[in-house]
């Protein structure tokens, strides 16, 4: 093992609750952001250890043990501006919003460096955006889903970064999403207010928990009802990871086209006679997004039409 490969090293003591776990499974739940294929691999480079000494990925904890594990410095790539032809529904000297399409993934990370937000950002707006999230996500201050469109802002200073991340922390940033849902939703309107954190067996997915999840509450009505679907818009104080998809799912009313959360589109009879849709992924489309200035002071807002596809499906429901 090279141990100038590696830039950290994270060391943790055993407890009883993980008493008897295999070390791979232990490593995953202390950090969520590892994938279980990179600990193995840590594992098998001898860069995990018990007590000071290496150990297998079947190997089972105990309390107070002490584990300890280093990690490789990060090799970031070069992110290129690429002409991208971006939507831009407001820009100034600050910020940036733009109508982001359906199958465009907000910024670069593992098999997207390119066609991302990111790289038709870095060619609309050149070197003016903000670099507090480094290099992978200038500018970059929230996500909407790959498959999910509609509005997104992008900072192009520091200074606005801070300002929007602030208001997003507070949750005073106005974010209504319209969505299509499986079912029939009996109630005009209603609340979910149920922790979010990481599903304990599937780690692709976020599911309502207790343990460990953090809050999130998501407002909702019905805009129209359709015979087993119907049409919703959804409004977020919190922001977390898939959250309407999430808790849209607790209800038993996951969003169409959503495979993860079980909305997807089999079984639907209309699905064959529209394939010029190019049906995919959930539909959901983040319409309206609200903010205070960062420089005047004055709130924005700006409105982003729903895509052609969802109009069409709302014509055939």
């Amino acid at each position: 093992m090279d141990e100038f490969r590696y830039a950290d090293e994270f060391r943790y003591e055993i407890t009883e609750e993980w008493e008897g776990e295999r070390i791979d499974k232990c490593l995953a739940m202390l950090i969520d952001s590892l994938s279980r294929s990179f600990i193995q691999k840590l594992i098998k480079e001898e860069a995990v250890t018990v007590d000071g000494v290496p150990v297998k990925g079947s190997y089972r904890v105990k309390a107070e043990e002490q584990l300890a594990f280093l990690l490789p410095k990060a090799v970031e790539p070069d992110i290129l501006p690429e002409d991208i032809p971006l939507d831009i529904l407001y820009e100034d000297g600050d910020v940036i919003v733009v109508d982001k399409p359906k199958g465009m993934v907000v910024h670069p990370a593992a098999g997207h460096y390119s066609g991302t937000l990111v790289n038709a950002l870095l060619y609309h707006c050149g070197k003016e955006l903000s670099g507090i999230n480094g290099v992978l996500r200038p500018g970059i201050v929230h996500r909407i889903d790959m498959d999910t469109t509609g509005s997104i802002i992008a900072c192009k200073n520091d200074r606005a970064h801070a300002c929007i991340a602030a208001q997003l922390k507070e949750h005073t940033l106005t974010r209504r999403y319209q969505a299509i849902c499986h079912g029939v939703l009996k109630e005009d309107e209603g609340i979910v207010d149920r922790p979010i954190g990481r599903h304990p067996s599937d780690r692709k997915k976020m599911a309502v928990t207790e343990r460990g999840g953090k809050a999130a509450v998501t407002h909702y009505r019905v805009l129209e009802r359709f015979r087993s679907h119907t049409y919703i818009e959804c409004v977020l104080e919190t922001g977390r990871t898939h959250q309407i998809r999430v808790h849209m799912a607790s209800l038993g009313h996951p969003l169409l086209g959503d495979e993860l959360y079980g909305g997807d589109w089999r079984n639907i009879p209309w699905k064959k006679s529209i394939p010029a849709l190019q049906l995919r992924g959930q539909t959901r489309h983040a319409k309206v997004l609200g903010f205070r200035h960062p420089s005047t002071g004055e709130y924005v807002e700006v409105d982003a039409p729903l895509p052609e596809y969802f109009h069409q499906l709302l014509k055939i429901l």
